[in-house]
């Protein structure tokens, strides 16, 4: 995987929260409050995913503080999945990459991304651990309403890159006019009588 030598950054709390719920307001998606909620006597709760988790000053201090006490080891992994990223580059950009030395990198690779992940999980045990039930629910909503909106993306550009395959394919066959291209890309001659 390319990383453009760029560290991978884990997903923080705030910034998961976020991240998942992006796309929730797009499209008209956003949860309704039910009367008498937190979020119908704020409206503009339904704006930012935080809000809508409605999450208590001493939810917030919580969160607050996994995010720190993890930081410090956050940033070495993040290190070290630049560092084997930026190795596995140089590998293969050698003039005659050696096979042994790029599964090698790989592996290594492979290893510092499954601690990133490592990471992430456990960060997002801990967050959920702060949560009440309610809060859960309403975060597993959000992440549905974003998977929702990552596959309509997808679909959304696997229909435009179709149907741009599509015209290329059809300008192809009217170059000049003269007569459809046989599957070669040659034109089609007919024999004359």
């Amino acid at each position: 995987m390319k990383h453009n030598g760029k560290p991978v950054t884990s997903l923080a709390a705030f910034a998961f929260f976020t991240a998942i719920a992006c796309s929730s307001v797009s499209y008209g998606q956003t949860l309704q409050p039910q009367p008498g909620s937190p979020q119908a006597q704020n409206p503009g709760a339904l704006d930012d995913p935080i809000r809508q988790l409605s999450l208590t000053p001493e939810q917030r201090e919580q969160i607050r503080s996994i995010r720190q006490q993890t930081n410090v080891e956050r940033a070495a992994i993040n290190q070290r999945v630049g560092e084997a990223n930026r190795a596995l580059e140089a590998a293969l950009d050698s003039d005659n990459p050696d096979e042994a030395l790029v599964e090698q990198r790989m592996r290594d690779l492979a290893a510092a991304q499954a601690l990133a992940m490592r990471m992430r999980i456990s960060t997002e045990v801990k967050i959920r651990r702060v949560l009440t039930v309610e809060q859960r629910t309403i975060l597993r909503s959000l992440r549905q309403q974003a998977r929702e909106m990552r596959r309509e993306r997808l679909d959304v550009r696997d229909q435009r890159q179709r149907r741009r395959e599509e015209r290329r394919n059809t300008l192809r066959n009217q170059r000049n006019g003269l007569g459809p291209l046989s599957p070669g890309g040659e034109l089609q001659r007919r024999p004359r009588p």
